[in-house]
């Protein structure tokens, strides 16, 4: 068993180390490890197959249609006219385009359900007004990239489709109620680290807007918020699947872009071009972390790591802790979708024998690998942020850090408070 383990992790770890890509060394490693115990053609065949057989879920056709959704609004106009709602509201406020970035960043994160197309529309758009305005290109930066995460975790979230398939079916519809508060507990964890920022700063405050301004922005902004009212509202009272509703999300988004006239035929192919390569590396990812997770049931890892795990602590609060540091670990050095389809089964039995929810625990797991996604060396995010910013990541660092306490706190909150995560879903039963 020993054996098997190390042989995984290390020739998963020389395989990352070497440049090969995260998709293929997750395959390798998984095959590698089968041929230990198992010979050849059937270690092949069976690989190929659970590979097959992972991509085969009804729920999986969600992502690709909240992918193109994302990058439909990504090009639509819609960031311009959430960015102007919120600036409109609080723009007035010292410092006020710091808490626009945070807000504008979870209310499209949350539409498009990607922390990248966050990331790149509102850094965009609303970098270079805060450079105007005095703020360093670092903190814009930081604050952008920290608070794009966001969306991850308010819904409707990719991620957390995977992680209801990789648990084995946790409702994708409690998992989306479930994501409100903490992530909302998130973007204002932030907003108050800014604040302090800002206090330290003396950042004058912007230009109030008239009620008429605000109520004009808030008509422009509404179509878009209402796709969030379609989406959600139809999952959580059963109108439509969560597959389903990734489809009125393209469907609707797209005819937002017409609409909006940020949308001609040629965009629209740029759009689906890019939204094919995004699919086919997310699948890719899906596809190979799904036969490494088989591979691990097959070598009874999970077991071994849930006995260790209860070996060192019957008490609940030191192995959510230490599931917690081992997660921000894993985030560092990997991606999102492969660190939850991997670790998911070897975690959720432990968690499950502690008595903690499976939504909450999706939650927490979720927020933790969010950090990671704003972390070297592999934190994408960090790096679309980065660009856009033109600057450097060791400038950046400095001011990520009180971003980074802020985002560890309320992570905290919510693997010791449970009811922040279980209210909503329990109240909607």
């Amino acid at each position: 068993m020993i054996t098997e383990i190390l042989i995984l992790l290390i020739s998963f770890v020389l395989l990352l180390a070497i440049g090969v890509p995260v998709a293929w060394s997750i395959g390798i490693s998984g095959l590698v490890t089968m041929l230990v115990t198992i010979d050849s053609l059937p270690a092949f065949t069976t690989m190929a197959q659970r590979m097959a057989t992972g991509l085969d879920s009804f729920a999986l056709l969600a992502i690709p249609f909240f992918v193109l959704a994302g990058q439909i609004m990504n090009q639509g106009g819609i960031a311009e006219r959430l960015i102007a709602f919120a600036k409109s509201v609080i723009g007035s406020l010292p410092g006020g385009l710091s808490y626009v970035n945070v807000i504008s960043a979870m209310l499209f994160g949350a539409i498009s359900g990607s922390a990248l197309a966050a990331t790149s529309a509102i850094g965009g758009i609303l970098g270079p007004h805060m450079e105007k305005e005095g703020y360093s290109k670092e903190f814009g930066a930081a604050l952008n990239v920290t608070s794009s995460t966001t969306g991850l975790i308010i819904p409707p979230s990719n991620i957390l489709i995977v992680y209801s398939l990789a648990s084995g079916g946790v409702s994708i519809a409690a998992l989306f109620i479930a994501g409100y508060i903490p992530g909302i507990l998130m973007g204002l964890g932030l907003m108050l680290v800014a604040a302090i920022w800002i206090r330290k700063k003396k950042y004058p405050p912007g230009e109030k807007s008239s009620i008429k301004q605000v109520f004009t922005s808030f008509l422009k902004a509404f179509p878009s918020l209402f796709l969030l009212v379609v989406v959600i509202g139809g999952i959580v009272s059963g109108i439509f699947t969560a597959t389903e509703a990734s489809g009125i999300a393209v469907l609707y988004s797209l005819i937002l872009a017409f609409v909006y006239r940020e949308m001609d035929m040629k965009k629209l192919y740029q759009v689906f071009l890019s939204s094919v390569r995004t699919n086919s590396i997310v699948m890719l990812l899906i596809a190979t972390s799904m036969a490494m997770s088989w591979v691990m049931s097959y070598e009874d890892i999970p077991q071994s790591v849930s006995t260790m795990l209860l070996g060192l602590s019957d008490n609940k609060y030191v192995i959510l802790l230490t599931i917690n540091l081992i997660l921000l670990f894993v985030g560092m050095f990997m991606d999102m979708t492969p660190a939850v389809l991997i670790f998911t089964p070897i975690f959720l039995p432990v968690v499950k024998d502690l008595g903690v929810d499976p939504v909450h625990f999706g939650i927490m797991m979720i927020m933790n690998l969010c950090v990671g996604l704003c972390t070297p060396p592999v934190g994408s995010v960090l790096f679309v942020g980065v660009g856009i910013a033109q600057t450097t990541i060791q400038k950046v660092i400095k001011p990520l850090i009180p971003l980074f306490i802020a985002m560890f706190i309320v992570l905290l909150l919510v693997t010791y408070i449970p009811e922040i995560t279980t209210w909503l879903p329990n109240l909607m039963e």
